[in-house]
């Protein structure tokens, strides 16, 4: 006889139907898994003996085999603990072959037979969903699992708890489906003294999702900006917390398994390695780009990052998709960022300031600049310069508006852009200005007779791209988004093109 259970193995945020089969025979006691596991895979052999155990349970004195199927599958982590060891209890005559064949099951075991939580039951509960399935899975875990819709849910505390599920002794309650607690506490615009200008582009670029790269000399309050940014955007829709709550599932970052709301926002160090940033590693795990997914992605410190690292961030941010490609395999993570970024314009940072500037300008701010490709330029939408904060302002009062006033504004322009889009559908779907291109942005950006005049003819003179001239065209139609306006006008495409630049700044 051959005892089957279902599981799941991970492709990137997609979940693959996995069989493992259990068969008890005659011959010298052995316990042997095949099927490609990986070592944490293969240990899960002493595991399961001593969940077992701690059951009162003693593993036959027989050759068992497992095998997980299809072999040619590679088998990570081990979340195929609780698998194996119903399995197991199945072959046993424990459990009822019957029971168990229209679940998915994953967990990992303690030695004392706790059921404990592993990354990926999101997804794997929406693939069981797909397949008239239920799931088992850590008690943990089961909130996480009940956003799935209709599937089944079993959320386990521990074995013992499963098979009294299964004998009808105690049956396990359906799991509710939860949110995490919104109580964050972001930092307010009325912290900033002057930068009017640069308060203005970190609202366009909010209420647009577009890019921004921020130029200015240390203390100018370039990192404070970009902090504040995450308390002017709109709070997610269902289906983009469903869409950033896989990624952090497969991540493992779904704490006590409630997803949230809230956008992200991360801020890796410019130490960070290649497959740190964009994913990758030995088990081809997401990095931050789509940790970043539908949020905010700010790199301090551009220039100090990677050369190589900064290059693979273009293919993210043009395509919202991160490809890592293995020699046996091809995994594809969601990449839907908005990339903020800061720089000084040198390695001194006073470029601009006669009294401090180094005796090695311009030169210095040349070889610093040149760090950032032109490619990688031209996939930014907002340049602005961030002067240092004159004296002066310091002593003036806070100013009139602060986050909540500003977030307002940005949430209309946001049900604007969500109303217009929202005909599209699908892996394509558009939901802001910054993710609109070619044929749709014609149409629903196109600007007036002044104003397509204007940008015609800034085009020629600053030698825009075709990308260029696209995202000026977003920005321009953010810019009216804010105003209310329902066309592109000449002013809203001046506004968009002082925000264009080809090159930095220079001495």
């Amino acid at each position: 006889m051959v005892a089957r259970v279902g599981t799941v193995a991970f492709e990137g945020i997609e979940a693959r139907l996995v069989d493992v089969e259990v068969q008890m025979s005659a011959g010298l006691p052995a316990f042997a898994i095949v099927g490609l596991p990986d070592k944490a895979v293969g240990e899960s052999r002493e595991r399961v003996r001593a969940a077992l155990g701690a059951l009162g349970l003693a593993l036959p004195p027989k050759r068992i085999t497992v095998n997980l199927a299809p072999a040619d599958v590679l088998k990570e982590g081990s979340h195929f603990d609780l698998p194996i060891a119903l399995g197991l209890l199945v072959a046993m005559g424990v459990l009822p072959a019957n029971e168990l064949e229209g679940y998915v099951a994953l967990g990992e075991l303690s030695l004392d037979g706790a059921v404990r939580a592993v990354a990926g039951v999101l997804p794997a509960a929406i693939s069981a969903g797909a397949a008239r399935r239920g799931i088992i899975c850590p008690e943990s875990c089961g909130g996480e699992a009940a956003w799935a819709g209709d599937t089944e849910v079993l959320a386990a505390p521990s074995l013992l708890a499963i098979i009294h599920h299964f004998k009808g002794t105690q049956p396990l309650p359906a799991p509710e489906a939860r949110l995490a607690a919104d109580d964050a506490r972001y930092p307010d615009m009325r912290d900033i003294k002057g930068q009017e200008t640069a308060k203005r582009a970190l609202e366009v670029a909010a209420a647009g999702a577009h890019n921004l790269l921020m130029i200015g000399p240390p203390g100018a309050g370039k990192s404070m900006l970009a902090q504040r940014l995450a308390g002017l955007l709109p709070p997610l829709d269902a289906s983009e917390a469903l869409e950033i709550s896989m990624v952090h599932s497969v991540a493992g970052l779904l704490e006590g398994g409630r997803l949230t709301r809230r956008r992200p926002f991360r801020d890796p160090h410019h130490s960070a390695s290649l497959p740190a940033l964009i994913g990758g590693g030995q088990r081809a795990r997401p990095g931050e780009v789509s940790l970043a997914h539908n949020g905010v992605l700010f790199l301090d410190e551009l220039p100090e990052f990677q050369r190589a690292t900064l290059e693979a961030l273009r293919q993210p941010l043009e395509s919202g998709r991160a490809v890592i490609a293995r020699a046996n395999h091809h995994v594809t993570y969601p990449a839907r960022v908005q990339l903020v970024a800061a720089m000084n314009p040198c390695r001194c940072g006073h470029l601009a300031d006669p009294a401090q500037a180094c005796g090695r300008a311009p030169r210095c701010a040349q070889e610093y600049q040149a760090r950032i490709s032109g490619p990688l330029l031209d996939r930014i939408d907002l340049h602005i310069d961030v002067p240092a904060v004159n004296p002066a302002d310091l002593s003036l009062p806070p100013p009139a508006e602060g986050t909540a006033e500003i977030a307002r504004r940005i949430s209309r322009a946001r049900a604007v852009q969500s109303a217009r889009y929202g005909a599209t559908a699908g892996p394509a779907r558009v939901r802001t200005n910054a993710e609109a291109d070619g044929e749709l942005l014609e149409k629903v950006a196109s600007p007036d007779e002044a104003g397509r005049k204007l940008l015609t003819e800034a085009a020629g003179k600053l030698k825009l791209s075709a990308r260029g001239y696209h995202r000026v065209l977003r920005v321009a139609r953010t810019v009216a988004d804010l105003e209310g306006a329902d066309q592109v006008r000449r002013l809203h495409v001046a506004e968009a093109l002082g925000y264009r630049k080809l090159a930095l700044s220079r001495a």
